[in-house]
């Protein structure tokens, strides 16, 4: 199957069914999203940390209390993500395929910008994106940077990593620079312990991929970051996607494409 002709809608109709895969390289040209769903009392703490850590969280869209799609999101957010977690005070209590079981009315969904979105960039511009090579999930880690809080809500930041040959670096920042609802350029190029990352060997979530000889591993602020807040700040009940595996949606990425 290539996954890179889909449309997003028979993506979604393939983990509707059950397939479990992270969505690199899936629906070449629209725009993938994570996912994290709250209670209605906490989505304005969480509106707030969105807007107060807004390179880490750029948020695309957000649902009405109790509502399964969004106006990005033309499918159905109890089903048609490949893979979700499930949080309760704070701690992960399942990976599983399918929330309908948990989903209440009073739930609000949202959609967050996903680094995703811009490798198809980057593979245009020949730069060479791991993970997608080696078909398995980026590396995500969690990093020594404390996110502004709000509310109840305070955690770290969370980045991907991507190794970058060294004189490709300029060409990996020009292209994901002109998606600031998407992450943008990266935070931080190098040196990992300057984030508190100790081995790259081993991320917080996703797979390792290997840094080669020659490459620089370059660090973009990540999506997850605010399920690392949930788990950090103890919320009682929340949803998102299984990292890595994203909400794709019914946009095109050029919407978010800055010249």
């Amino acid at each position: 199957m290539d996954v890179a002709a889909l449309t997003p809608a028979q993506a979604r109709a393939h983990f509707r069914e059950g397939l479990r895969a992270p969505t690199a390289g899936w629906c070449r040209g629209w725009t993938q999203a994570n996912l994290l769903v709250v209670p209605h009392e906490l989505a304005y703490d969480l509106l707030l940390f969105a807007q107060r850590n807004p390179v880490a969280c750029p948020v695309l869209d957000v649902g009405d209390p109790g509502a399964v799609s969004t106006g990005l999101f033309g499918g159905d957010l109890r089903t048609d993500l490949p893979a979700y977690r499930v949080y309760k005070d704070g701690r992960v209590v399942a990976d599983v395929d399918d929330v309908r079981d948990v989903w209440r009315d009073d739930l609000v969904a949202f959609l967050l910008g996903c680094s995703f979105t811009f490798e198809d960039a980057l593979l245009r511009a020949e730069v060479p994106v791991r993970h997608i090579e080696t078909g398995t999930n980026v590396p995500m880690y969690l990093t020594s940077i404390a996110c502004r809080s709000a509310g109840s809500l305070s955690g770290p930041l969370v980045v991907s990593m991507r190794p970058i040959p060294a004189s490709l670096v300029p060409a990996a920042v020009r292209v994901t620079s002109r998606y600031p609802a998407l992450h943008g350029a990266p935070i931080h190029i190098g040196d990992p312990g300057e984030l508190g990352i100790t081995d790259l060997g081993v991320p917080d979530f996703g797979d390792p991929v290997e840094v080669r000889a020659g490459e620089i591993p370059v660090f973009w602020a990540c999506g997850v970051t605010p399920q690392a807040a949930v788990m950090a700040s103890g919320v009682s009940f929340a949803i998102g996607h299984l990292p890595g595996h994203m909400a794709i949606t019914d946009a095109r990425d050029d919407r978010f494409q800055v010249p």
